[in-house]
């Protein structure tokens, strides 16, 4: 399953760029996560590998992010691996005419399992919700500072 979603952020490009590319910062959008390991290559860099964690209600899951490509400001690209399901994402980054960030995600759903395949055919919105759902409080985040660790 592939999709996109895409927001305006009333940032320039540069200051969403420096506040995506933090791992420090990732609590403060994406809701559910406990906590990240490196595990391997130069953090943040094309090849690096981290461990995140999350937890929804009773309900943990762990992936592990690779790092596809990296060509900030206008590109990074990464997969993200789970039990029974391989995401991955390309993102991209543009100035809008205002000075503003239009940031397009592009993702693609692989699953490896009956249990994900049938998830994907089953409930494809819940997927699409949860991407721009954490676009949206990223775009909080920047704009206002609003974190959702705080929620």
């Amino acid at each position: 399953m592939t999709y996109s979603c895409e927001i305006v952020i009333d940032r320039p490009v540069n200051e969403v760029i420096s506040k995506l590319d933090s791992v420090q910062n990732l609590k403060h959008w994406q809701s559910g996560l406990v906590s990240t390991e490196h595990l391997s290559g130069t953090p943040g860099e094309l090849g690096a590998k981290m461990r995140l964690k999350y937890r929804f209600g009773k309900r943990e899951m762990e992936m592990v992010e690779t790092i596809l490509k990296r060509a900030f400001p206008t590109e990074f690209h990464a997969s993200y691996t789970t039990k029974g399901m391989r995401n991955i994402q390309k993102n991209y980054f543009t100035s809008t005419k205002q000075g503003f960030t239009q940031w397009v995600s592009e993702s693609e759903f692989q699953p490896t399992n009956l249990r994900m395949r049938a998830m994907l055919f089953l409930m494809p919105s819940a997927f699409k919700k949860q991407s721009f759902r954490y676009m949206s409080d990223f775009k909080r985040f920047v704009e206002e500072g609003t974190s959702v660790s705080n929620a």
